[in-house]
């Protein structure tokens, strides 16, 4: 069997390879300190959230942390496509209780020298418990700390900063009569 060569072949190949590179310095993306240097956090409030709340059959109450806050654009350009990364773990542990990413800036960008909307990451897990008052009083309860990362123009995702998270809790349990054993009743005051 012969084979049959295609000189054009190679030379489209080469072609479109040193095209390629060409451009490829263009795609540079910018520095850890560029990033940092681009904007600046404000971290608005940490708390606890309602991530599922059920009375009945059995009651469950599953909370999960949270942190609302904002960024100052620093550059001379508007500032888009940002994502945002919130890890959430106990001060010194190696593993994370949870976490949570968000493409946050998208389709109305922040002017130079303004502030974005309030952002908030919540965990994607937490704690679960019966209610309020169970969670108030567990001493597995504890407190954690977040991480918020920040990703813009092809960056790695850059740490802007790590903040407690307040032992406060962002739910209200409705007062709503409870069902038990058939008939209803009233939650119990404390």
């Amino acid at each position: 069997m012969k084979r049959h060569r295609r000189p054009f072949a190679g030379l489209l190949a080469l072609a479109v390879l040193s095209s390629s590179l060409l451009v490829v310095p263009a795609c540079k993306s910018i520095t850890d300190e560029e990033v940092k240097a681009a904007m600046e956090i404000e971290i608005l409030e940490t708390k606890w959230v309602e991530k599922e709340y059920k009375q009945w059959p059995k009651p469950v109450l599953k909370l999960v942390p949270a942190v609302v806050f904002r960024i100052k654009n620093l550059t001379a350009e508007p500032m888009k496509f940002v994502n945002f990364n919130g890890i959430f773990k106990e001060k010194d542990a190696i593993e994370n209780v949870g976490d949570q990413f968000l493409a946050a800036i998208r389709n109305t960008p922040v002017a130079p020298g303004s502030w974005s909307e309030p952002i908030t990451l919540k965990s994607n897990f937490g704690y679960e418990g019966t209610s309020v008052d169970n969670f108030k009083n567990n001493p597995g309860f504890k407190p954690l700390w977040v991480k918020v990362y920040a990703q813009w123009k092809g960056s790695r995702h850059v740490l802007l900063g790590e903040w407690p998270v307040s032992m406060t809790i962002d739910f209200k349990e409705p007062g709503i009569p409870v069902i038990q054993g058939g008939k209803p009743t009233e939650p119990k005051k404390k």
